[in-house]
């Protein structure tokens, strides 16, 4: 027996192996000495334990023990129970836990368990993706918003905007000077959380993939808006995991260091909108021809509509699918409460009502050219700028409606499909300029790039350099067949009309009568005169090019006659006034500036006596303008490919071209539908002006008999000649000269 605590309150008593019947001391562990029994009595009837056998004495037990030992009583670390009797089996239990029933609670309780679990791994290996890509990347102190590219506003002479050049196609604009419904339209169809996420929409993601889980496919995207900046910012379209995962890494950069609203502004700034447009003012003034800051409710929900396929769901490319659309917008606007359901049914376009879109006009010609001058004024662009231009936005309209109008009416009959104009003011100072019929059909510009034979509008700067050399509009000179080294030049009709006046050679467009002049003052000096009078286009000094052979830009040949409007003062047509910057700078101030007086004022009036004869008796005469003294000359490329009338007054100059971009020939001549669009712009134009004369005077003159007088001649060139003519000689008086050109007789 163990010795008792002090204090304890109750006997603790030990059985030893030796107290048993039965035991056997020689199986006890170790080699200990038997223990004597207690000599204590049991101060209770100790119940008759289930072990004991027949014969066998009582053990004695404390019923409070039973908590601290074993079933039998005996000493963990001795194994004392008797060795006779069967042992009792004991229960058998199971070692798994008893299942409970299952409920649907219990089954809405695991799925969210392993939708937890699901998704804290999903995380984990979505944090692990992306950063392993952001290792990929330069360190986020060096990123920056990148420049936005450098937009080229241009306008007319009254503020018009005309066009907007550079690649994005319009100025950056700020959120305040939006309507507020223009940004709410976007936020509420691309990103209703945009004020609440992080730059990433976790409830928007887990939607969206439940979504694609049911349908079996992606459904939908699920970027924010911070998202869809992040890659119009930084990155490619390229669908890849990297690209994503980058995606991600920089919305949560920029939601870092930008607000909402800069955010918001950013986007709206820089997103695509389709046609070339990038930024909400491109996609404005592309699609309605107004700023951003005008727009209304329903275009606003279009533009909003767009962004998600803007190649294909724009209000150019497919109207009906940009306004069904818009619907949406406009319901998710009513939805999230930026508008009332009242608002939105009565913004909502009509199925069955045409979206009305802007019409790229004529004036995008003008903003080409305007384009390719800016590098020669201010250099490289590297910052929004305003281009103020010469043009009347109202004769610009009226030009291109004329010339449109003309090929319509005339294009079929005489077989020719294009036209251009030109016209500006005597001092170059261009006003309207239309390069083309359609400008979204064809971009060439066939008034500033195109280089034609000008025809017979060229024998002008033949017959000043005549005058120059000491002819008279009087001298008289032979109309007749010639050869000069193998090169024959003929009337187109086969008629001749034998001595006639200077005057009445340039009227009548005498092809002999240019031919002899430019072999006796040389081709040389018709190129030199050319050129002076303002032809860039490289010549070759040959004589046919009396007849016009030499291509030429309208743009160029139109100012070339504006010497003869002014008195003789040369110009270098101007369209652009003043170049500024967005903030007021000015970067460029138009300066009057020219090659000064490149005629004698007496050879001015020459001249003007001349061309106005051509319009009052010879190819021109269908030309009129309500009692201005107008002076002018018409013109045909060979198999009439090109027909052209040249025109002016004291105030104006202006050209204009017919014909084909295939080179094919017309049944047209230049004093027909060229002189007849000249007449209906020059009219409108001169509206309200006052009536002024040509520099110098002009003495009517005889008409030629009819039966000899030609028709305006398409020249005949022989391309091998290139000869030069005999040096100029001496002359001893008028006629001697006359016998030096027309060989006597």
């Amino acid at each position: 027996m163990r010795k008792k605590d002090a204090g304890a309150l109750f006997m603790d008593f030990h059985v030893s192996p030796d107290d048993r019947v039965g035991g056997n001391p020689k199986k006890t562990r170790g080699k200990a000495k038997p223990q004597p029994a207690s000599k204590s009595k049991p101060t209770a009837k100790t119940p008759k334990s289930p072990r004991a056998t027949k014969n066998s004495r009582v053990e004695p037990r404390v019923d409070s023990f039973d908590t601290v030992y074993a079933d039998d009583g005996y000493d963990d670390e001795e194994d004392v129970r008797p060795q006779r009797g069967r042992r009792p089996k004991p229960k058998k239990t199971s070692g798994r836990r008893q299942r409970k029933p299952l409920t649907f609670g219990r089954i809405i309780w695991k799925l969210f368990t392993w939708l937890l679990v699901l998704g804290i791994w999903a995380g984990i290996a979505v944090a692990g993706v992306i950063g392993y890509f952001a290792m990929q990347m330069p360190a986020s102190t060096s990123w920056a918003i990148p420049e936005r590219p450098a937009n080229i506003r241009i306008v007319a002479a009254n503020g018009q905007l005309m066009s907007n050049r550079g690649k994005t196609g319009g100025e950056a604009i700020s959120l305040r000077e939006m309507p507020y419904y223009v940004p709410a339209a976007f936020v509420s169809i691309e990103d209703r959380r945009f004020y609440e996420h992080f730059g990433i929409d976790l409830i928007g993601l887990a939607s969206v993939a439940l979504e694609s889980v049911r349908a079996g496919e992606v459904t939908r995207g699920a970027s924010t808006l911070t998202q869809q900046l992040a890659k119009n910012l930084f990155l490619t379209r390229d669908q890849t995991l990297e690209r994503k995962a980058q995606e991600a890494m920089l919305a949560l950069w920029l939601e870092q260091n930008y607000s909402k609203d800069e955010i918001l502004e950013l986007y709206l700034n820089r997103v695509f909108f389709g046609h070339n447009a990038t930024g909400i003012e491109a996609a404005s003034q592309t699609y309605f021809g107004k700023s951003a800051r005008n727009l209304s409710l329903g275009e606003a929900a279009l533009l909003a509509g767009t962004v998600q396929r803007p190649s294909t769901v724009n209000p150019k490319t497919n109207p009906e699918a940009a306004a069904a659309r818009a619907r949406l917008v406009l319901q998710s606007m009513a939805k999230e409460g930026y508008i009332s359901d009242a608002e939105a049914k009565a913004a909502a376009i009509d199925p069955n009502q045409r979206i009305r879109t802007k019409v790229t006009g004529s004036e995008s010609y003008v903003a080409d050219w305007v384009e390719t001058l800016m590098q020669a004024y201010i250099g490289d662009v590297t910052e929004d700028v305003i281009v103020s231009t010469t043009i009347n936005w109202d004769l610009q309209k009226q030009a291109e409606n004329i010339v449109r109008t003309a090929v319509e009416t005339h294009g079929k009959e005489k077989g020719f499909s294009q036209g251009a104009l030109v016209a500006m003011d005597v001092d170059g100072t261009v006003r309207a300029l239309v390069g083309g019929i359609d400008y979204v059909q064809s971009q060439f510009n066939r008034a500033v790039t195109a280089r034609r034979q000008p025809g017979s509008t060229f024998k002008p700067f033949v017959y000043l350099a005549a005058m120059e050399k000491g002819y008279t509009p009087d001298t008289v000179a032979d109309d007749a067949p010639f050869d000069y080294n193998g090169w024959s030049p003929a009337n187109s009709s086969g008629k001749y009309a034998g001595p006639v006046t200077l005057r009445q050679g340039l009227a009548y467009s005498l092809n002999t009568i240019a031919a002899r002049l430019a072999i006796d003052v040389t081709p040389q000096v018709v190129v030199d005169t050319a050129t002076r009078m303002g032809i860039s286009s490289p010549m070759q000094a040959v004589p046919s090019i009396a007849l016009g052979t030499q291509e030429v830009s309208l743009l160029e040949l139109t100012g070339a006659y504006a010497p003869f409007a002014n008195g003789g003062i040369g110009v270098i047509p101007n369209v652009i006034t003043r170049i500024e910057t967005a903030s007021g700078k000015v970067l460029y101030e138009q300066i009057p500036a020219g090659p000064g007086q490149v005629i004698a004022p007496e050879v001015v009036g020459e001249m003007n006596d001349m061309m106005t004869t051509a319009l009052e008796i010879g190819t021109g005469k269908k030309a009129h303008l309500n009692g201005w003294p107008i002076a002018g000359k018409t013109g045909t490329s060979q198999k009439a490919r090109d027909a052209l009338f040249l025109g002016y007054t004291s105030r104006m100059v202006t050209g204009v071209w017919l014909g084909n971009d295939d080179d094919t020939g017309t049944t047209l001549s230049g004093g027909n539908v060229p002189t007849e669009i000249w007449s209906e712009f020059m009219t409108i134009a001169h509206q309200g002006l006052p009536v002024s004369d040509l520099p110098g005077g002009f003495t009517p003159a005889d008409p030629l008999d009819p039966n000899l007088a030609p028709m305006e001649a398409a020249p005949t060139v022989n391309p091998q000649d290139i000869q030069q003519p005999q040096a100029e000689r001496p002359r001893r008086n008028l006629m001697d000269a006359l016998g030096d050109i027309f060989g006597g007789g």
